[in-house]
Parts: structure tokens; C-alpha cells; sequence
């Protein structure tokens, strides 16, 4: 799959978002190594802390799937750039090390960057030891 096929994945995802509070949509999908695709959109709740975001909708539904191996992750929203993850998708995404980001906004816009670019010092299994 493309970067921009898994980008319009994740606009089609983006238009579920329930974001009664910040109306902020967002939208991610994840490729994973067997060639399926996992769509999230971001959740809010009155009680802020426990909204999750598209990221990390899109790898728990992979995840809960049985898809362990995720190759891509695109997300996409309504910015003057590429939307970035916030710092606990970052850390999602480190967790299963998803090798490829592709951030985009709804004009186009794409930055790719690695996972070691967008979190050069992630916490990991290996400081559990």
C-alpha cells in the first residue's frame, strides 16, 4: 500500500471522530505486515483524561485483532502542517515500533519520518530490565 492510500484511509476514519468538546477530528490507520489496514478516529469524554486518540484507536484495534507486526502509521487532521502524535500516542507507537510515520493535514501536506525521528529516546522493554 502507498503512503497516500493509508492517508485516505485515515481521512475516511477521521469524519467518525466524536469530538463534541475541542471539535478537533483527527484520523489514523496502520498497515500492518500482512497487508491489513486498522482505521481510528480520536474519542472524547467529559472527563478529559480518559479520550483516546486516533493513533492509538487504530494500533489497539489492530492489536486486539491479533496483528502484532505494524509496518505504517498515517494520521491526518485539520492543521497549517502535517499533524504530529501527542507524547502517549509517541509512546504507543514505540511500543509495537512501527518503523514508518506518515503525518498529513486535510491540504496535502506529509512529512515521513522514522520512528527514532519522532522519538529518539522512547522508553522500552530493554529499560524494564
Amino acid at each position: 500500500m502507498q503512503d497516500k492510500e493509508l492517508v485516505e484511509v485515515a481521512k475516511k476514519f477521521r469524519e467518525n471522530a466524536y469530538v463534541p468538546y475541542s471539535k478537533f477530528k483527527v484520523g489514523a490507520a496502520v498497515l500492518t505486515k500482512s497487508g491489513k489496514v486498522y482505521g481510528g478516529c480520536n474519542i472524547e469524554n467529559s472527563s478529559y483524561p480518559v479520550t483516546n486518540c486516533a493513533e492509538r484507536t487504530a494500533i489497539f484495534k489492530a492489536v486486539s485483532e491479533g496483528e502484532k507486526d505494524l509496518v505504517a502509521l498515517a494520521v491526518i487532521a485539520d492543521t497549517d502542517g502535517p499533524c504530529s502524535p501527542c507524547g502517549a500516542c509517541r509512546q504507543v507507537i514505540a511500543e509495537f515500533r512501527i518503523p514508518k510515520i506518515i503525518m498529513a493535514n486535510l491540504k496535502g501536506a506529509e512529512k515521513v519520518v522514522t520512528l527514532e525521528e519522532l522519538l529518539p529516546f522512547a522508553f522500552s522493554p530493554d529499560d524494564l530490565t
